[in-house]
């Protein structure tokens, strides 16, 4: 199933032996570590925590996060193993093991991006992305943790899209929803509980293949909304973004877009600049009373697992990228460059080209190193996860214990494929 895509969405890793090799030399208690990383998220972050111990660097030290959502990939992105209470079982043993072994990890990002990326509204992409945390949160409680333990390590993640305004009033209005559901429905007490912290990477949907430098544009715009609307953490995307990976050089460009913002714009020194707009305060109420509306119907349906089992978010996202697609095609929605102000005979850039021969290199890496490890160890520990699987367990320790022998990503998931099936979609 994944030839032909090796190393075309981030860099192949499928052993410990790959990991050890990715963080040669780094620091492991002085970085931050981000990994987009979901229905195998257990297995990725049991083999960046076996490197630390190899490093002789405990899990206390530890800080990142793993995106761990696997709701909005029933919904909108498709990289689903697992049907989705098993994997609900995986994430709230992440975050029950986290908060004694890795104190410092941000358990989960909640992920709009991919819903806006799909074809959501702004409305839709914040609503669903809230009460996919509500069903994070509401799991980790019925798993038996305690609200101000794992709350404060949640962490979301937001696209910026082209509507300038209305995406700083989305941040601003994520923000209140969040805190008001966090007190008054689940009763958290600490302040950081209440906090919603967000990343928020430019929308990579909005890029355009035609005219790619247009996109330099675009990417600052969208950034300079996120920034504006009070983002944590932010990426900016390549200008090649709709045709390839990013060259070098337009990776760089991204990079000093941030930088630009941040060192030279000033829309840094202070906090919530269009706090007390006209428009944007009514904008941030609106987004809000619209947002509460989605909720309450995902509520009546019986909550965001029960909607997504039901297609519910699904055929609401599928509409409104419908809705958009129509408006494009007939210009009443303006793309510059693509159904406006066009180029004939336009010259194709540069791009990064993906080496097709390390395919081949992965799986020769994989053979040796079925030979060269203990195959009794392996078969034993993916045994002990097999058992565990079968009971309630926390699973976590198995799959570091499986990791540090060297068992791959795919015997491990394949061993809780057996046990819990694999989720086909609608």
């Amino acid at each position: 199933m994944a030839r032909g895509e090796v190393g075309k969405v981030g860099v192949a890793i499928d052993s410990l032996e790959d990991m050890e090799a990715l963080l040669t030399g780094i620091p492991l208690d002085k970085v931050s570590t981000s990994m987009t990383i979901n229905a195998p998220a257990s297995v990725l972050l049991a083999m960046y925590i076996a490197v630390a111990e190899k490093q002789g660097i405990p899990s206390t030290s530890l800080s990142g996060t793993i995106q761990n959502d696997i709701l909005k990939e029933y919904i909108a992105r498709g990289t689903y193993i697992f049907p989705p209470q098993p994997s609900m079982r995986l994430i709230t043993d992440i975050f029950a093991y986290c908060v004694e072994q890795v104190p410092k990890w941000n358990t989960i990002s909640i992920s709009g991006y991919h819903i806006r990326e799909a074809g959501s509204t702004a409305v839709q992409e914040l609503a669903f992305t809230i009460a996919n945390g509500i069903a994070y949160v509401q799991a980790a409680l019925d798993a038996g943790l305690d609200i101000d333990q794992f709350a404060p390590r949640l962490a979301f993640f937001f696209n910026a899209h082209n509507q300038f305004f209305e995406e700083v009033a989305k941040f601003r209005a994520a923000r209140r929803i969040w805190a008001r559901i966090m007190k008054e429905r689940f009763g958290a007490q600490k302040e950081k509980s209440l906090q919603l912290r967000f990343h928020t990477q430019t929308g990579g949907s909005t890029l355009t293949a035609q005219q790619p430098d247009n996109n330099i544009v675009r990417v600052t715009i969208q950034a300079l909304s996120a920034v504006l609307g009070g983002t944590q953490s932010l990426h900016t995307n390549s200008r090649d973004e709709a045709l390839a990976l990013p060259t070098e050089d337009s990776a760089r460009i991204a990079l000093r877009t941030q930088q630009i913002i941040a060192y030279e714009s000033g829309v840094t020194h202070t906090v919530d600049p269009l706090g007390g707009s006209y428009y944007v305060e009514a904008l941030t109420d609106q987004m809000e009373q619209e947002v509460e509306k989605y909720l309450a119907k995902i509520e009546e349906l019986g909550g965001a697992v029960t909607a997504v089992e039901q297609g519910y978010m699904q055929r609401e996202i599928h509409h409104a990228a419908y809705e958009m697609q129509k408006k494009i095609e007939s210009a009443e929605e303006i793309v510059v460059g693509m159904n406006r102000f066009t180029i004939e005979n336009e010259q194709q850039p540069e791009l990064l080209r993906v080496d097709p021969s390390l395919g081949e290199k992965q799986k020769a890496k994989l053979i040796k190193l079925r030979e060269s490890r203990d195959a009794s160890k392996v078969e034993e520990t993916l045994r002990h996860l097999q058992k565990g699987a079968q009971g309630t367990e926390n699973l976590m320790p198995l799959i570091l214990n499986a990791v540090r022998h060297y068992a791959t990503i795919g015997e491990i998931c394949n061993v809780l494929r057996k046990e819990f099936g694999e989720y086909q979609g609608l």
